[in-house]
């Protein structure tokens, strides 16, 4: 039970932090989202845990992504991506939706990337053998 505390207390703080940053007021928050003052001030202490479609209000209002605050919350497990994804995270200089954006373009490039490399492995080389007089650089001084 104390997990479940420690875990609306979280994303009660990160709701407030997200909320500052935006410059947006509790009753500001309360009327984006369509979730009453009180609760959302409940939330924001920890006293209650939110549910997902709550979350997803939140972060419509906030205008953040809602993944991260299931991720905040509990509900979805952090992403993986190394230390490009976890320096993309940890960036307090970007908005959540920039966050995200890179991370979905940094994505976008390693599966791209990683279907590309199944097919250059399996690819025939064509490397010519070791033969004297055979490289392009001989061809050429012959020909001089």
């Amino acid at each position: 039970m104390e997990k479940v505390a420690d875990i609306a207390s979280d994303i009660g703080e990160y709701i407030r932090q997200q909320r500052n940053t935006a410059k947006i007021s509790l009753r500001q928050l309360s009327k984006l989202a369509g979730v009453s003052n009180p609760y959302l001030s409940q939330i924001e202490r920890g006293v209650r845990k939110p549910s997902a479609e709550i979350l997803q209000q939140i972060a419509k209002g906030l205008r953040i992504s809602a993944e991260a605050l299931y991720v905040q919350a509990g509900i979805l497990d952090l992403p993986t991506g190394g230390p490009v994804g976890d320096a993309i995270r940890a960036d307090a200089e970007l908005t959540e939706r920039q966050k995200q954006v890179l991370l979905d373009v940094y994505e976008s490039f390693r599966r791209e990337n990683a279907a590309a490399r199944p097919a250059a492995e399996s690819a025939p080389t064509t490397a010519t053998p070791d033969i004297p007089g055979s490289s392009p650089a001989a061809d050429t001084k012959e020909s001089a």
